[in-house]
């Protein structure tokens, strides 16, 4: 397996403030990592830094072997860095169709496989983003990730606030955009045990340094542990 991105050092955080301390791991081509941890930790401030989105202090980010960490975040979605924020950022002004061609990139993920992932977003084709319930933004604003035909996609949060339906939808859809498309992917969320079980490698984050790494499967087995790290075993 070739290696698509690579962490080194890595410090960053908001202004003059660090958050993550020499952060550094590695991630295969069509892997899947969770990255977990309490709330706090990091990881939010650890995915915005992949897409740019704050300030780095050292280290470097690597991308199929192009050095990320000196690009701006347009030149990073570019690059191959498809990023679900929290927020979703969604333009909500604008029907589902357009939010998924104004950024549409050509290849495999285009608007047309997107309804066929999400058959909601196919019937609300033609309503703004503010006619939209949470879980199809939040559908939308993972469409909108997979038609810029990115390297390594970047969930933050992805099922926070959704009904438990729209939950298993979203997780249906993420392990086929991983497992069975082989998108790489690094997921942060609060439901360990529903992500373990789609990720292929998982990171744990505390005071903003990563404090285990293992494999998913392995993590999620010992449910001991996973109550140690992060409080919660489920």
């Amino acid at each position: 397996m070739s290696e698509l991105l690579r962490i080194e050092n890595l410090s960053a955080g908001y202004g003059e403030a660090v958050v993550l301390h020499d952060v550094a791991f590695a991630l295969g081509e069509g892997q899947t990592l969770a990255l977990l941890g309490r709330n706090g930790t990091g990881k939010t401030t650890l995915i915005n830094t992949l897409a740019g989105a704050t300030r780095q202090h050292g280290g470097s980010i690597t991308l199929g072997g192009q050095a990320l960490h000196k690009l701006a975040p347009h030149q990073r979605a570019a690059a191959g860095i498809g990023w679900v924020p929290q927020e979703r950022n969604i333009f909500k002004s604008l029907t589902v169709h357009e939010n998924l061609t104004a950024v549409e990139r050509p290849g495999k993920w285009n608007p047309q496989r997107v309804y066929e992932m999400f058959p909601r977003l196919a019937e609300r084709k033609t309503n703004l983003g503010t006619q939209l319930s949470g879980g199809e933004q939040q559908m939308l604003a993972v469409g909108r990730a997979l038609v810029l035909n990115p390297k390594l996609l970047l969930l933050d949060e992805p099922l926070e606030g959704l009904a438990p339906i729209i939950v298993e939808e979203l997780l249906r859809a993420i392990r086929r955009i991983t497992q069975d498309e082989g998108l790489a992917a690094i997921i942060v969320e609060q439901h360990p045990q529903a992500i373990l079980a789609i990720s292929d490698e998982a990171v744990v984050l505390d005071h903003g340094t990563i404090v285990h790494t293992d494999s998913a499967a392995s993590l999620r087995s010992q449910p001991q542990v996973l109550d140690r790290l992060l409080g919660v075993a489920r």
